[in-house]
């Protein structure tokens, strides 16, 4: 049984990710310890490689960061993110539902004999096991966004978006143009924003019919109705306060984005390419190298 080593101390701006690291997967795979949060030695992949999805967990403040290799946990105010369990699922979508409730979608582990499809999958450990919950070997979805019951999916190996109000069991399907990500009105959970290949779209009806918005496509993220953010994918952070109807600069993040999330409405965290994390806690307008800026 392999026995973990002290985690490498990853710089604010940037966590070390070397292509060998994906060579070595399979023989870290077999000497892994199961557990809460692994570490694993120098050289090996023990940081993020290319984040998907980050979300602040309510239950224990720590960050989770959703990865091509696996799911990273970054304690509060810390620079170490660590690997929870031995899982390296390649984890495409993923959202914190409550506190220690996690959605994720993507693509299996190879060790684990799954179709090449996640569907959606659930985690009640904080990421240390997941389950099945729904259209396994059938959906891939690349954005999540769950609000209560209501789970709003875009699965991109079908162009679908998918709408759920029993927690993933069962689900109505909508065609809207291709999306790079999606959110949903705070108060009304059939009004979806949404980023298309051409620019931001809403729906008013649930996702039936869609009209153009202005904004440029990218990231998004809608944490109360007053605070829409829209992020562009050369790093420029704009807000609207009104559902969309209209948006001001807010300022730039310093870098192409792959992940935002915002636990609070002037508090931002973003995974940029390449590994680093920066973070703002006056809604964009400055930013700091980490997670924690303001905390």
């Amino acid at each position: 049984m392999h026995r973990p080593t002290r985690r490498r101390r990853a710089r604010p701006d940037t966590f070390r990710a070397v292509a060998a690291a994906l060579a070595l997967l399979g023989v870290l795979a077999l000497a892994a310890c199961s557990g809460d949060v692994e570490t694993t030695p120098a050289g090996a992949d023990a940081d993020p490689i290319h984040a998907h999805g980050l979300g602040l967990n309510p239950a224990d403040g720590a960050l989770y960061i959703a990865t091509h290799t696996g799911l990273f946990r970054m304690e509060r105010g810390s620079d170490d993110a660590a690997r929870v369990g031995d899982r390296r699922q390649d984890t495409m979508g993923f959202t914190i539902a409550a506190a220690d409730h996690f959605l994720g979608s993507g693509h299996p582990d190879l060790r684990e004999g799954l179709p090449p499809l996640l569907g959606l999958i659930g985690s009640r450990d904080r990421g240390r096991s997941w389950e099945p919950i729904s259209l396994l070997g059938e959906a891939d979805f690349h954005a999540l966004r769950a609000t209560g019951t209501f789970i709003h999916g875009y699965d991109a190996s079908g162009g679908r978006l998918m709408i759920s109000e029993d927690g993933g069991r069962t689900w109505r399907v909508r065609r809207p143009p291709p999306l790079l990500d999606l959110v949903v009105d705070p108060d009304d959970p059939s009004r979806i924003v949404a980023a298309s290949e051409r620019g931001l779209i809403v729906s008013e009806d649930d996702g039936r019919g869609w009209r153009p918005l202005d904004g440029p496509p990218g990231l998004l993220a809608w944490p109360r109705r007053d605070a829409l953010y829209a992020l562009s994918l050369d790093g420029e952070l704009r807000v609207s306060r009104d559902g969309g109807a209209s948006w001001a600069r807010a300022g730039r993040v310093g870098g192409r984005p792959e992940a935002m999330t915002v636990p609070a409405a002037d508090r931002l965290i973003v995974a940029l390419e390449h590994g680093a994390l920066r973070s703002s806690a006056d809604g964009g307008r400055s930013w700091a190298d980490g997670a924690w800026a303001g905390s």
